[in-house]
């Protein structure tokens, strides 16, 4: 006797087309301008924001990257420049590819888009009871990695994003997890990156201090924080870190490179830091990024013998 309930062959392409239906029609994608309020359509937007927190900017690699038809995306570059989103010129790499570069007016449109979109899916989440959520959000990972059928994460997979609600505790905890497992540092350093934050989350000014989140698969994976210094004109890097899991993909790179171009582009001068002389492959990426070693001092700190040491990096322009 037959079993009526085996599935058909074709069933998974029926469900998962399905799926995309009830997927567009709930996030608005069919009508994604109108829907966030903006005169760009999804792909568009998609392309935004992959030149505010992609690490590769050149046309070839937005082509490879989203699979866009060449005139397509030339078009649209073309409507970007006209708008004053985008500068185009020839990458310093290879004369044959072109560099795109977001503008001011280009960052703060890709920021709003970004803002946009995180309120209202925020507005989609706050609907589901919080209980259904981390089923909701392992379900969505499930969907991911079974896609992707076990490719490992590439550099352009890291999302470079503002903190969320329990981010900056988790900057806390996975500071004082990592220091403790890979220097044998005691408590105090706990307390000393818990002061900072708090300092930072009760009293910031949002136009001259930033953190940024590294993301990857839906969850953190590493943080930078851009602070005001005592002297005038000057930004302090704090509190780099990467998770272990995630180091080789330039995590550590791009965020150093976010800390120093919103530093330069809101007017300050110079920036510095204080790091010690065991974090060698942080000082690696600062001397990448041309910070310059001006002093060092032996200390004794978190349960450590230690060499302190002060960099600087200057920065063109002066305050605005």
């Amino acid at each position: 006797m037959p079993n009526h309930q085996t599935a058909r062959p074709d069933q998974p392409v029926h469900e998962m087309r399905a799926f995309n239906r009830f997927y567009t029609n709930l996030v608005g994608a069919l009508d994604y301008g109108r829907h966030l309020h903006t005169p760009y359509t999804l792909t568009e937007s998609r392309v935004l924001y992959e030149l505010a927190h992609s690490p590769r900017t050149d046309a070839a690699d937005l082509r490879s990257e989203l699979s866009l038809d060449a005139g397509y995306l030339s078009r649209m570059l073309g409507k970007f420049e006209k708008d004053g989103l985008v500068s185009r010129a020839p990458s310093q790499q290879d004369a044959r590819r072109q560099h795109i570069t977001l503008t001011a007016h280009g960052r703060e449109t890709a920021d709003l888009l970004d803002e946009r979109t995180r309120e209202s899916v925020g507005s989609l989440l706050s609907t589901i009871p919080a209980a259904d959520r981390p089923r909701l959000a392992e379900a969505m990972r499930t969907v991911q990695e079974v896609l992707s059928a076990g490719r490992p994460p590439r550099g352009e997979d890291v999302l470079l994003r503002e903190p969320g609600p329990g981010d900056l505790g988790w900057i806390v905890q996975r500071n004082a997890a990592l220091y403790t497992a890979e220097y044998g540092w005691n408590t105090d350093y706990e307390g000393l990156v818990a002061r900072i934050v708090a300092d930072f989350a009760e009293d910031h000014d949002p136009h001259l201090e930033r953190v940024w989140i590294a993301e990857l698969d839906g969850r953190p994976v590493g943080c930078v924080m851009c602070v005001r210094d005592e002297a005038p004109g000057t930004a302090r890097l704090r509190l780099l870190l990467v998770e272990p899991d995630a180091r080789g993909l330039g995590i550590g790179d791009r965020l150093v490179g976010a800390c120093i171009d919103f530093a330069r582009g809101v007017g300050y001068r110079e920036m510095v830091l204080w790091t010690n002389d065991v974090l060698k492959s942080a000082r690696s990426i600062y001397q990448r990024h041309g910070f310059v070693l001006v002093s060092e001092k032996p200390h004794r700190s978190f349960g450590a013998d230690l060499i302190g040491q002060d960099w600087r990096l200057p920065l063109q322009g002066g305050p605005r």
